[in-house]
């Protein structure tokens, strides 16, 4: 089988090394470095993976380059790593060069952002195409060396995936015959994609911890950090407090929408609950929100998105951070789409989405034209 993963970040890169774990994968990367297309062509083909314990994965990648012709050749499964906002151009990109004389599955790692609706805006006529997405990403991954090496985190006990609902009913056992091989984690298959996209995410967890730290009278609204931190373990009260208002504004939202589009969505736990089931005892203390982010040791080591203060000492936050640009500006806009179409108040996610906005002060606005114009409107 080949696999064709779109993205040689963190994610894409732990994946890649995972999936050459298996008997017979070819493991094909399309990126859009030139230099880590480069360092391939001049030999630098193995990339390693390393546990938590020390030890250290390594595969031999087959192809990494910026040509998506090549990289896409006679592949079987792409998986789509990048990030949200960063994903429309990419599927544009690769819609072409699919091949249309078999069946190709086409997912994302994590589904979130509306996934599903994405692609289908842009493979839409391409009826040998499955489309799908993974709930979440299977393990944590950080300290990244771009083509060399990354770090794995914690992992999924039982992972979760979804199929777009144009898929037949067949397709479910086809995604799970072609996912299972790769990861060792049981993978169960959702009944509804909207249970990724209502899945409390970073969407939800990332501004609401920027909120803590840098927002109205957070410790450093005023100063720069004076170290690093991690967005976790450093988590102050504020943001797990933030955090929890937002989702339960998200899951009064799914309960809006299992009552409008008749599905149920019960797998979409509030996120303390998800944490706990996703995580289990590497959390030291679950009996709050605070205490589990504080303890989660999958999270442990994650550092939050900062850079050196251009005007004077210490660190400020990164305003080019996936934070602002994938969670804000892409995930809660499009929280905040579904919301309205649905008449739910949502202002915890509200105040933080137009507060990030503000604080980063330039934000692109990717475009939401990719939401079916009649969806839940015309349902209900």
């Amino acid at each position: 089988m080949k696999v064709t993963i779109c993205g040689a970040g963190r994610t894409g890169h732990l994946n890649a090394v995972l999936f050459k774990q298996r008997d017979g994968v070819e493991v094909s990367v399309l990126t859009s470095s030139a230099q880590l297309a480069g360092k391939w062509s001049n030999g630098e083909q193995i990339w390693r993976a390393t546990l938590s314990d020390g030890s250290v994965l390594a595969g031999r990648i087959d192809h990494v380059g910026i040509d998506p012709s090549t990289a896409l050749a006679g592949t079987d499964l792409v998986v789509v790593t990048q990030p949200a906002h960063a994903r429309p151009a990419l599927l544009r990109q690769v819609a072409p060069h699919l091949p249309d004389d078999k069946r190709v599955s086409v997912g994302a790692i994590p589904g979130f952002c509306g996934f599903d609706w994405l692609a289908e805006a842009a493979l839409g006529g391409r009826e040998n195409v499955m489309i799908w997405g993974m709930k979440d990403v299977p393990h944590t991954a950080y300290n990244l060396i771009a083509g060399s090496q990354v770090r794995m985190g914690g992992a999924k006990a039982q992972l979760y995936a979804a199929l777009h609902r144009r898929e037949a009913k067949a397709a479910k056992e086809e995604l799970s015959d072609l996912l299972g091989p790769l990861y060792e984690a049981p993978i169960s298959i959702l009944e509804d994609y909207l249970e990724i996209t209502l899945t409390p995410g970073n969407a939800l967890m990332h501004p609401a911890v920027l909120y803590g730290l840098v927002g109205p009278g957070a410790p450093w609204e005023e100063r720069p950090f004076d170290e690093p931190i991690c967005w976790w373990s450093d988590c102050p009260r504020t943001g797990a407090e933030m955090l929890e208002a937002c989702d339960a504004e998200n899951q009064v939202l799914k309960h809006a929408a299992e009552r409008r589009l008749k599905v149920n969505l019960a797998s979409v736990k509030p996120l303390k609950q998800e944490l706990i089931e996703a995580y289990g005892d590497q959390i030291g203390d679950d009996s709050t929100m605070y205490s589990l982010l504080r303890t989660n040791s999958a999270y442990a080591g994650i550092r939050a998105p900062l850079v050196a203060n251009p005007d004077g000492p210490g660190l400020v936050i990164d305003r080019e951070s996936r934070a602002f640009h994938e969670d804000i500006a892409f995930g809660q806009a499009l929280l905040l789409q579904m919301a309205k179409r649905l008449d739910v108040p949502v202002p915890t996610i509200e105040t933080t989405y137009h507060w990030a906005r503000a604080y980063h002060g330039n934000l692109p606005q990717p475009p939401l034209n990719f939401v079916p114009m009649k969806w839940a409107e015309a349902i209900g």
